[in-house]
């Protein structure tokens, strides 16, 4: 398939939508404990996508194949979300949750140069070294705690590892599984471990009307709406143009923060959002030129590090 450049408002949609995650998700955890929100989440989310590969009558995976969808969504969505929506319960301000998980494109490039054997460049290794710096800068306030390192540190960064993980995952296992298949068996499959610990931690619904709004919101702007935007990016236009547009979404993020929360990013979250912008540059920059090298290693162009995995990542 010949990739097409992206034009600015195809760019401008996936951004915002992207980005819009985060506040709606702080949004949510507000008005209900994580717990609820996720299993609202999934339950639903699963739902309209599996409707959705139903009426477009896409092949479900089978056997081995879904027990490594399965692993995805255990990874991607469960391990990422759970620790994510803990964050924000502790205190996590949505803009700092999008500075680190921002860093997934380059998580993934490392993820895959580890398990994969794909080669990092010294652009990337430069991006690396700028991503542990923004996320190091952007938790300063929260590295050293009372009782030693805040678990919101602690929840991000395992957030940030699941999201990566599963996505180099996917890449390996799944990559020829339809999205709207996959990502309905990994909300279905992420159910589970929300649900158990749902049983297992309070569950509570503190503002029925906000919680309501915020769970549309966040099912239909970010599973329904921001899937499609972001999937049709990427198969359109290619995983590194997609990449280069979280050099923007923690920013927009963060203006969509402060305008829906009254959220004021500290200066560390600054040196972050600079930082982390460079990063993403940086490792976008090296994907698009190594797939110019190289435009032939696959010809699906599907099983590279530097696609961008799972559009339901934000909020």
């Amino acid at each position: 398939m010949q990739l097409t450049r992206m034009p600015l408002r195809t760019a401008s949609a996936v951004t915002f939508f992207y980005a819009l995650g985060y506040p709606i998700g702080n949004l949510a955890v507000g008005a209900m404990t994580p717990m609820a929100v996720l299993v609202f989440r999934f339950s639903l989310a699963g739902l309209l996508l599996g409707a959705w590969a139903a009426i477009s009558r896409v092949p479900w995976p089978r056997g081995r194949k879904l027990a490594h969808v399965a692993v995805t969504g255990l990874l991607m969505q469960a391990v990422q979300f759970c620790c994510l929506y803990l964050a924000v319960q502790r205190g996590a301000p949505a803009v700092l949750c999008a500075v680190v998980i921002a860093m997934n494109p380059v998580a993934t490039a490392v993820l895959g140069a580890l398990f994969l054997r794909e080669r990092l460049g010294p652009a990337r290794i430069l991006a690396l070294g700028l991503g542990v710096a923004a996320v190091l800068a952007a938790c300063a306030s929260r590295l050293v705690h009372e009782h030693g390192v805040d678990p919101v540190f602690v929840l991000l960064l395992v957030a940030l590892l699941g999201l990566a993980a599963g996505g180099v995952y996917q890449q390996r296992f799944c990559a020829d599984v339809d999205f709207r298949a996959s990502v309905a068996v990994q909300n279905t499959v992420a159910l589970i471990p929300a649900a158990v610990l749902a049983t297992l931690t309070p569950f509570a619904i503190h503002d029925h009307l906000k919680a309501g709004l915020a769970v549309a919101a966040v099912v239909l702007l970010n599973a329904g709406v921001g899937v499609s935007l972001y999937v049709r990016a990427i198969n359109r236009h290619g995983a590194a143009a997609v990449a280069m547009l979280f050099c923007l979404i923690p920013a927009v993020a963060g203006v969509l923060s402060w305008l829906m929360l009254g959220e004021h990013p500290d200066i560390g979250i600054g040196v972050g959002l600079v930082l982390g912008a460079f990063a993403c540059w940086l490792n976008a920059r090296a994907s698009r030129q190594k797939r110019q090298d190289d435009p032939g290693r696959d010809g699906r162009g599907q099983n590279r590090v530097e696609t961008v995995h799972d559009p339901a990542v934000a909020g």
